[in-house]
């Protein structure tokens, strides 16, 4: 099968298209067939250092997959030949999505939301399970609750904005001024330009922060929280801040998720969650697609697609 390896550790340039052995499935795993494969800042970030992830024997990058069942190994009952599914497998571990097949622990997919295409399906699940496991598994967001979003236009962020709203929640969001219209699309009560102020001094008595930008931003947040609340800090344990009297500080990072997966599905098929998808190449151009996410321009996801 055709899937993109990582030839040595740096640049984007060292993502090439080899033909590598299709995987088998063992007990309590599947065999994908690949249709779309999502890109995320953390594949870039380990494709440049090989840090945090537990690589194979040939290292590969990417964990957002929407596909179909080709094959199921000895003991899974949940999914047949044929089923259309996504998820995020084996995260923080080497799953190898950049690939026509991924073998995948079958709790670790779920059924692909019927009214979203396979690229649209591929953008959520790592973006979508991190704002799912954030706001809701460990902040609890509750309806009435004001919830400030940074980077509210970005991967992980659209999805927060919209999973917050639907939790009955007041959103804010920071942005740049262009991508306001978005924002406040998605659901966000209000957006701040982060370039023209500082949100700081724009809002307060937040109960949740959820911080996908780390070090300043961080602590700047703690100082926007009421007694109570809670600031949610994505990009590594030593951007999360120390915690003051009164609010809780957690760095948080996504795990695979079968029933977060179904939650996230059943957002989208009531219409409350949507992923915005920035920009589609094929497979063959996975470095291009690292190239543009590196740019930190991006509006939503970028997505591979596998034909």
């Amino acid at each position: 099968m055709r899937a993109v390896v990582v030839e040595q550790w740096g640049g984007a340039e060292n993502l090439v298209e080899r033909e590598v052995r299709r995987p088998e499935p063992g007990l309590n795993e599947v065999l994908v067939r690949v249709h779309a494969a999502g890109v995320n800042p953390v594949d870039w970030k380990t494709r440049a250092s090989g840090a945090l992830i537990e690589w194979g024997a040939v290292p590969a990058v990417g964990w957002d997959v929407s596909g179909t069942i080709e094959a199921v190994g000895p003991g899974v009952g949940v999914f047949r030949p044929g089923d259309e599914v996504f998820g995020m497998p084996l995260f923080p571990r080497q799953a190898g999505a950049y690939a026509e097949y991924v073998v995948a622990p079958a709790r670790h997919l779920a059924p692909k939301p019927a009214s979203l295409t396979h690229v649209e399906a591929a953008a959520l699940p790592l973006a979508a399970l991190t704002a799912w496991q954030a706001l809701v598994d460990t902040a609890g967001v509750r309806p009435g609750e004001r919830v400030l979003v940074h980077a509210a236009a970005g991967g992980v962020g659209h999805l927060a904005v919209q999973i917050a709203k639907a939790r009955g929640a007041y959103v804010v969001g920071t942005a740049s001024a262009a991508k306001h219209d978005l924002v406040r699309r998605l659901g966000a009560d209000a957006v701040i330009d982060y370039r023209a102020a500082r949100f700081e001094d724009v809002v307060s008595d937040i109960d949740v922060v959820l911080d996908g930008l780390g070090g300043e931003t961080a602590e700047r947040s703690l100082t926007v929280l009421r007694t109570g609340g809670r600031l949610i800090t994505l990009p590594g344990p030593d951007d999360a801040p120390a915690a003051r009297d009164g609010v809780r500080v957690v760095w948080m990072l996504v795990e695979p998720d079968h029933l977060g997966l179904r939650e996230i599905s059943a957002l989208v098929e009531r219409g409350a969650l949507r992923p915005v998808i920035d920009t589609v190449v094929p497979l063959a151009e996975a470095a291009k697609a690292h190239q543009i996410g590196e740019q930190g321009r991006t509006t939503g996801k970028i997505v591979l697609t596998v034909a």
